[in-house]
């Protein structure tokens, strides 16, 4: 079969048994299979163990900052707006060890994760053995593959909470909370820089839903699970060495990792909207062009294990 839809059911039953078997999912089916794709992404081992190296990241950093910090010797930081010059902020107040344990993880931790959940969905079961077996269940291939996109989306915003709430944790355990300082050096109560530690970790998961559609595209060109995983693993690194190159600066601007580490706009008074903007559109278009071309290469694609 090249085609999700089931095989019409011919036989004693009759012409009404096969129309049953050929009608459309109802709503709560989708529902269901998604419910399905979120419970098998993230019982996984490798999700979990991927999770757990996330959260460790904030835990290291703050220990380290504090250990540096005993020994009187307080990290210098790079320039305001930079991502990780938030560290020099960090003894100050535990809130910043959230905005540093996200930029530090933004350019590669983050969306390596992602790029192992999103190569495997789709290459993962035809290595396995099992997407066919998932075809013959009338969910259609678009569905199919909204559901594997879906719980793509949904591990990266929980890969991007998991390291902001280890962060949160471990800066309230090991630094004063209080108001604080933004980057325009205006001051902000506890409670404002904690809605905006929220709204900078939502951003920091939108800004992978575009590489995440890049990595399920990837998924759909071959049977084989860990060459999904690496390619798109492989595609993240060459991306990020290429944004470091003076002699394109013509073409970076279209990079997908070029306007991460601009959620430190929103730590601003006021906020700096646009690089945030381009950022999000950016990564729409990402979503777009390459969740297109996932659907195009699943639906046409000729399932034979």
């Amino acid at each position: 079969m090249s085609r999700a839809e089931p095989t019409p059911v011919t036989g004693p039953a009759g012409p009404a048994a096969a129309a049953g078997a050929t009608r459309a999912p109802s709503p709560l089916w989708s529902l269901g299979l998604l419910r399905s794709e979120l419970l098998t992404t993230f019982r996984r081992w490798r999700t979990l163990a991927l999770l757990g190296v996330l959260a460790a990241v904030p835990v290291l950093v703050g220990i380290a900052v504090k250990i540096e910090t005993s020994d009187g010797s307080a990290s210098a930081g790079g320039g305001p707006g930079a991502g990780p010059a938030f560290i020099s902020q960090i003894t100050n107040n535990g809130l910043f060890l959230v905005f540093t344990a996200l930029a530090a993880t933004l350019p590669f931790f983050l969306p390596m994760a992602v790029g192992v959940v999103a190569g495997d969905a789709v290459a993962g079961e035809a290595g396995a053995g099992t997407l066919r077996y998932l075809l013959v269940a009338p969910a259609g291939r678009t569905r199919l593959l909204l559901a594997k996109y879906a719980s793509v989306v949904a591990f990266c915003l929980a890969a991007t909470l998991v390291v902001a709430a280890s962060a949160l944790a471990v800066g309230a355990l090991l630094f004063p909370l209080g108001d604080l300082t933004t980057i325009s050096g205006t001051r902000i109560s506890f409670a404002e820089g904690l809605g905006r530690a929220l709204l900078i970790a939502l951003v920091v998961a939108a800004s992978l839903v575009g590489f995440a559609a890049l990595g399920l595209f990837v998924s759909t060109l071959t049977g084989s699970g860990i060459a999904a995983m690496a390619t798109t693993v492989g595609l993240l690194i060459t991306v990020q060495i290429l944004d470091q190159i003076p002699q394109l600066d013509a073409i970076q601007p279209y990079f997908f990792s070029h306007y991460w580490l601009s959620f430190a706009d929103l730590m601003r008074e006021p906020v700096y909207w646009h690089d945030l903007t381009r950022n999000l559109g950016l990564q729409a278009l990402y979503a777009v062009v390459f969740g297109s071309a996932a659907w195009a290469r699943f639906t046409a694609k000729d399932i034979t294990a």
